[in-house]
């Protein structure tokens, strides 16, 4: 995997040159695990675990083609135009509806939308740090996020989940550590929702329990929901959100119930935030695309929605039965994994005393037996604290992503998978 600082320590000539007026924070950004292994995963014969992609063969590609020439032709001039920094009002109003399923009702001027709910997790990060500040994170967490949070030189502190999520006592004993050496804690970043990378589900009874922690020490939670609407069985759990909206900030996207590609998402936050969000926003991009924006409307509205999510939600189970029965029929004696609800991804864990001692040294292996995966290491911050320099965290894990990969692929890919270690 690509190291940014060796990038920039083998720099010579005029890159040195450049390099050498980069700010501090350019040290920071990492990069992705799966887009590292992007170009591996393109290679004949390769079976990629690595990338939680949505599978997009059911989508109704001819209707949504239609609907977009129509578009183009009856609104051309509005979509291909600037448009709103605060995003598409009629989309908006959709999303306020949208969030009702999950116990939310948020208002017109608390929705801000985005491109994609990444977005969302830089503007936080950049409106509410400071260099040096926590960010508390699950331990392990989404790595894009790492990302962010290092690039605007956060200090991470991450908390280990259980089988059911944040223990919110954990959390507090955590935070009030950390205010007696005298840091600040600006927010708790959560995925509660068939978690990136475990697939892990925050318990039901414990939402309203973290929530409070976090507002009676006066930390704002970040709840990051990409998952949220594809519950195996169609649960949807209710959202953090909804249990102190002016203490939480949801970040919502239509990457992984739509379309990666058209970049849409949204933030929900109290009206007077939302507008610095805004603000903050508009320096990037001007404003989300209104194009793009107007398919994920129409796709909404005129009824292809809810029929297109029942249908990936029970191809996403399918398909996370496969991978955990490959795991069970071939995986060495002691392996572990979590067994989700939903969501793209399980979590693996190597029994102590295996031949693969970090998963990552394993990774070379297992691309020249034709198969790839994100290491454990990927979804922890580098500098955490409590973990031991002999086994970094994460060391003996790895994510299995079975979202865009056919059952018997998923089999022959734990196959050789197991194989290996």
């Amino acid at each position: 995997m690509v190291n940014i600082q060796e990038l920039m320590a083998g720099a010579t000539g005029a890159d040195a040159r450049l390099m050498r007026g980069f700010a501090d924070r350019a040290a920071g950004f990492r990069p992705s695990p799966v887009r590292d292994v992007f170009e591996v995963s393109m290679r004949p014969g390769i079976i990629s675990l690595a990338g939680g992609n949505p599978d997009l063969e059911l989508l109704p590609l001819e209707k949504i083609g239609e609907m977009a020439s129509s578009i183009i032709a009856r609104e051309g001039l509005e979509v291909l135009q600037y448009g709103s920094g605060a995003g598409l009002e009629e989309l908006a109003e959709l999303v306020c509806s949208f969030m009702e399923s999950e116990g939310s009702r948020p208002t017109l001027d608390e929705v801000q939308m985005t491109a994609g709910s990444q977005m969302g997790l830089d503007l936080v990060t950049k409106l509410f740090t400071d260099p040096g500040d926590v960010v508390l994170a699950e331990g392990p967490t989404y790595t894009g996020a790492l990302g962010v949070f290092e690039g605007y030189q956060a200090e991470v502190q991450q908390v280990e989940m259980d089988e059911h999520g944040l223990v919110p006592a954990q959390v507090e004993e955590r935070i009030k550590a950390l205010k007696a050496e005298g840091k600040k804690v600006k927010f708790l970043y959560t995925i509660p929702n068939f978690q990136n990378p475990t697939g892990v589900t925050l318990a039901d009874d414990r939402r309203a329990e973290l929530v409070r922690v976090c507002r009676e020490n006066d930390v704002l939670v970040v709840e990051d929901n990409p998952y949220g609407q594809l519950g195996f069985d169609g649960t949807r759990h209710r959202s953090l959100h909804s249990y102190d909206p002016e203490a939480v900030i949801y970040l919502g996207s239509f990457s992984k119930v739509f379309s990666p590609g058209v970049r849409v998402g949204w933030m929900v936050a109290p009206p007077r935030v939302r507008k610095f969000l805004q603000i903050a926003g508009e320096a990037v991009t001007i404003c989300p695309s209104v194009l793009s924006q107007r398919l994920v409307l129409g796709f909404m509205s005129e009824g292809m929605w809810e029929s297109h999510t029942r249908k990936t939600s029970k191809l996403y189970a399918q398909r996370c039965r496969a991978v955990l029965e490959a795991c069970e029929q071939h995986m060495p004696a002691g392996t572990e994994w979590t067994e989700p609800e939903g969501g793209f991804f399980t979590w693996l864990t190597l029994p102590e005393g295996a031949k693969v001692s970090n998963a990552e040294l394993a990774l070379p292996e297992a691309i020249d037996a034709g198969v790839v995966f994100v290491p454990g290491t990927a979804f922890y911050d580098d500098s955490a604290a409590g973990v031991d320099v002999t086994e970094p965290a994460g060391a003996r894990n790895l994510r299995l992503a079975f979202s865009s990969v056919a059952p018997e692929r998923l089999s022959e890919g734990v196959s050789r998978l197991a194989g290996v270690l």
